[in-house]
């Protein structure tokens, strides 16, 4: 059996903290305003964020979380965001994995659906 990953979702303006671990961010676009040296990045991974429609569509509505959820799920069922997604796994069952937003509420984000992803053992 496989030690469970941690994952943790933070906003990639709050300032970097010990317990971190990998510093991951998620989204497509880079944040306003921030410079590269603030972030504190391991990573950058935007090709695991979701498509631009989506994200437009969903425009961060808590509302429709369950339905982007649902969509962003599917968009997530491909053989490159699956070996994300086992890389990002397989970081986080070593050390702490940060997963970063620049959104407001990343607890309706697509980084939180990433970390139930992460957090669930493969099929």
């Amino acid at each position: 059996m496989l030690p469970q990953p941690s994952v943790q979702i933070r906003r990639v303006y709050a300032e970097p903290l010990a317990s971190d671990g990998t510093r991951v961010l998620v989204d497509r676009l880079w944040p306003r305003g921030l410079t590269k040296e603030r972030a504190r990045l391991d990573q950058w991974c935007r090709d695991i964020a979701p498509t631009a429609d989506l994200r437009k569509w969903y425009a961060h509505d808590p509302a429709l979380f369950d339905e982007f959820s649902r969509r962003y799920r599917a968009e997530l069922q491909s053989p490159a965001a699956e070996a994300i997604l086992d890389r990002f796994r397989a970081l986080a069952r070593e050390a702490p994995l940060t997963l970063l937003t620049a959104t407001k509420d990343p607890d309706i984000s697509a980084a939180a659906v990433l970390s139930a992803l992460i957090q669930q053992q493969p099929s």
